[in-house]
């Protein structure tokens, strides 16, 4: 077997094994083993291109149920057992207010999700016409900008991420001619609209602006367009899946700007379909290198072992997603969610991710850092973080 055919039988049977489990987590619910079940809901990708973002962010919800559970929790006054009701969303906007609603009236009492934006914002109006508060992996600002009073975040905003990229490539890689390419996406769209407001702020020159979509492989009509501009650097607002071959096509097309991306492009399997053509790439990432997250030696040998695979780029943000809702809980000392929820807002506890995980009046986490990275000799490494600690 070749490496390519390995590592795709490798990543099917790690998603096979992910919603495996999933079924038999929310089978436990049908049976009512326990009269104290609470259900949570979680939505994000299993199937599809983005499988591998859904596969890495379900697992951290599984180990902060299973961490809490672990526990032995009593809230108002007797054991509880929290049953995890997982589902696909596909990454499509149709189907995850389809999954949202199923969830809603199976009768959730929290929501872990959804992973993306384009699924988490349309999703978000249905949690909270049931006063259903939800922590969404979502980084686009509209998601809190919704004035619902139940809508959190995993993960730093494309306002605060978006804001350091643009600096960042202006005034730290001295790039000044630049261009964009967003994939039209809640999430790629705004990330590239705060980046460009950053690098503009920071003396940089946006020389073109394309769009493409989220299902695209072929770039080299932008490309070829783009490369008449000459630019120093090439921003793209969207996931590795268009990112990696975007940066082949630009080697092909001897475009030597560098490709920068956020946290979506910034995985293992961008390294592994971009190889030699990914080199040189910068990408962005919400909060500190895992090595250097509080909790992060312990949480890489625990994902290890409870997973069989390493940890990507997801999980442990879920993970501290998820713990944040069930401390509410334990805090408010009561699983209703009208209850839990002013708990949620002013939560404030150590995580995997950060020592201080707090939130703001709008949901937003207060303490969110970014890191840069690049790729250098195939590996993704730490060129600066800023902020976070």
């Amino acid at each position: 077997m070749d490496s390519s055919k390995k590592n795709t039988t490798e990543r099917t049977t790690a998603r096979l094994a992910c919603a495996a489990l999933i079924g038999a987590m929310s089978l436990g619910t049908a049976g009512a083993a326990y009269a104290d079940d609470v259900r949570i809901g979680a939505a994000s990708p299993l199937t599809g291109p983005q499988a591998h973002y859904g596969t890495d962010f379900t697992n951290g919800v599984i180990l902060a149920v299973e961490d809490f559970n672990a526990t032995k929790p009593v809230i108002g006054g007797k054991p509880v057992h929290i049953v995890l009701d997982a589902q696909d969303d596909q990454a499509d906007p149709r189907t995850a207010t389809a999954v949202a609603q199923k969830l809603v009236d199976s009768g959730i009492k929290g929501m872990l999700g959804h992973f993306n934006s384009g699924t988490s914002i349309p999703a978000s109006r249905i949690y909270a016409q049931a006063g259903i508060p939800q922590v969404s992996m979502a980084t686009a600002p509209e998601y809190t900008q919704q004035g619902f009073k139940t809508t959190f975040r995993m993960m730093t905003s494309d306002i605060q991420q978006g804001a350091v990229d643009g600096r960042f490539v202006v005034s730290d890689l001295k790039l000044k001619r630049i261009a964009i390419i967003d994939d039209r996406t809640a999430y790629g769209q705004g990330l590239a609209d705060q980046f460009e407001k950053a690098a503009k702020a920071a003396g940089g020159t946006i020389v073109d602006r394309e769009f493409t979509n989220d299902k695209a492989v072929d770039f080299r009509a932008i490309l070829t367009k783009i490369k008449a501009s000459a630019p120093q650097a090439i921003f793209y607002g969207g996931a590795d899946a268009q990112a990696a071959p975007l940066s082949k096509q630009m080697h092909s097309l001897g475009i030597k700007a560098t490709l920068v991306g956020g946290e979506m492009v910034k995985t293992p399997t961008f390294l592994k379909i971009a190889g030699e053509a990914g080199e040189g790439t910068v990408a962005s990432l919400a909060g500190l290198p895992l090595a250097d997250m509080p909790g992060g030696g312990a949480y890489v040998a625990k994902y290890k072992k409870r997973f069989g695979m390493d940890v990507e780029t997801y999980s442990p943000y879920s993970y501290d997603g998820a713990m944040a809702l069930f401390t509410a809980m334990k805090n408010a000392d009561s699983t209703e969610p009208s209850k839990y929820l002013p708990f949620l807002a002013k939560i404030k506890m150590a995580g995997v991710t950060t020592p201080d995980l707090q939130y703001d009046a709008h949901g937003d986490l207060k303490n969110g850092g970014i890191t840069m990275y690049q790729v250098k000799n195939g590996e993704w490494t730490v060129l600066k973080s800023l902020g976070g600690k």
